[in-house]
């Protein structure tokens, strides 16, 4: 299959999905401050809300690339993407913790399908040659929205309420749906494809492994995340525009150690830039907590942090490598293991606050979530090196 303007529009209208997703599952926590204060919530109460969201991404990651293996996946991107829209605007309109984890949750089922068929029918669309930089594309969606789509809804929190704030990823959200439909060439679904087949990943203990590292060494990065506007809030006099300014420096911190990660990967080898990445995620959640109450240093710390989290391109690399024909259900799994850290984190942070131990709490928490996703990905890398040699054992063998 050859690009046609055709595609090309098609992938930039997933990729404004993408941004939507983006935005709306980021902007979250820097809204948190403002949402727990309108609702009398506290800040651990209102982190259930960012947690609602990951779970909802776990949940529906396995159902819905299930789903997309035999359905048309013009409709289908579609039908997720203005799922997606409707839930963010009902988001805007909830009276209450209850009723808004609820909607987030809701919010998150599509995310991990959407991405996964997002990315595949972009691959399809252009030269086999080129198909890596179809999916590229598509993601480029989501690091715009941490540049971009998240600081701007963070500073409409932030001067005209909360609730702007999560309704705009819901316009963007059917406004890429209604291109998604206008623009994207019918490409029908694979009617022989068995969706069971793809819970072959989740039967392989390498996939389950690297998924592992994911969930629990990102924890820590979400741990500090979710509550670093709070504690910013909290603990410094810092001027207005410096709520924006953290979440820029996120993003561009994010795109920059992502490009990085890759040329390390390249470097070192999937498994030591796997490591690498974790010492590095280690070292600046470690910094996050020293510096609280210092908001130019806990701006930089916001950037260190997306900076040195460099981890899913090794493990991105690695779950290709070890997920066989599944790719459907590893890429949708990805996402779901990075957004059960989302879950995790914050939870756990969370429970630190709760329990008195201060602003710091959140960046403590982190360093041990990473440094349990290091142990993880030991033992991960202990069970790959297993697996060669059995499976080099049994060629030997019948050879």
């Amino acid at each position: 299959m050859t690009s046609t303007p055709d595609f090309r529009a098609a992938i930039l209208a997933l990729a404004l999905g993408a941004f939507a997703i983006g935005t709306s599952e980021f902007a979250a926590m820097g809204l948190l401050p403002y949402f727990a204060a309108d609702l009398a919530l506290t800040e651990p109460q209102a982190g259930h809300v960012i947690s609602a969201y990951a779970l909802g991404v776990v949940v529906g990651a396995p159902v819905t690339a299930m789903l997309g293996a035999r359905l048309p996946r013009r409709r289908y991107l579609a039908a997720l993407m203005a799922f997606y829209g409707v839930v963010n605007l009902l988001a805007a309109f909830m009276p209450g913790l209850a009723t808004l984890v609820g909607v987030r949750f809701l919010a998150g089922l599509p995310h991990g399908g959407f991405l996964g068929v997002a990315m595949l029918y972009a691959a399809d669309a252009l030269p086999v040659g080129q198909r890596a930089r179809g999916a590229a594309r598509v993601l480029l969606g989501l690091t715009i929205a941490n540049i971009v789509g998240v600081p701007l809804a963070g500073w409409m929190g932030q001067s005209i309420g909360w609730r702007w704030g999560f309704a705009l990823p819901g316009v963007i959200a059917l406004l890429s749906a209604w291109l998604i439909l206008r623009v994207a060439p019918r490409v029908g679904g694979n009617p022989d494809a068995r969706p069971w087949d793809e819970l072959a990943a989740l039967r392989n203990p390498r996939v389950l492994w690297v998924l592992a590292v994911g969930a629990i060494g990102f924890g820590g990065l979400f741990a500090v995340y979710a509550f670093l506007t709070a504690a910013i809030l909290a603990t410094t006099d810092a001027p207005g525009y410096v709520i924006p300014l953290t979440l820029a420096a996120f993003g561009v911190g994010g795109t920059l150690g992502t490009w990085g990660a890759g040329r390390l990967t390249e470097i070192l080898g999937i498994d030591r830039a796997a490591f690498a990445s974790l010492a590095a995620m280690a070292a600046t959640q470690g910094f996050a907590a020293l510096v609280v109450g210092s908001w130019p240093l806990m701006v930089l710390s916001s950037f260190l942090i997306a900076a040195g989290a460099g981890l899913v391109i090794p493990l991105q690399t690695r779950l290709m490598d070890v997920a066989g024909s599944a790719q459907n259900m590893a890429a949708a799994m990805n996402h779901a293991a990075f957004n059960a850290a989302n879950a995790l984190g914050p939870f756990l942070a969370g429970l630190a606050l709760a329990a008195g131990w201060g602003w710091r709490a959140p960046g403590l928490v982190g360093v041990a979530l990473t440094a349990a996703g290091a142990v993880v990905l030991t033992i991960a890398v202990r069970q790959d090196r297993k697996a060669r040699r059995t499976a080099s054992g049994a060629a030997a063998t019948a050879g």
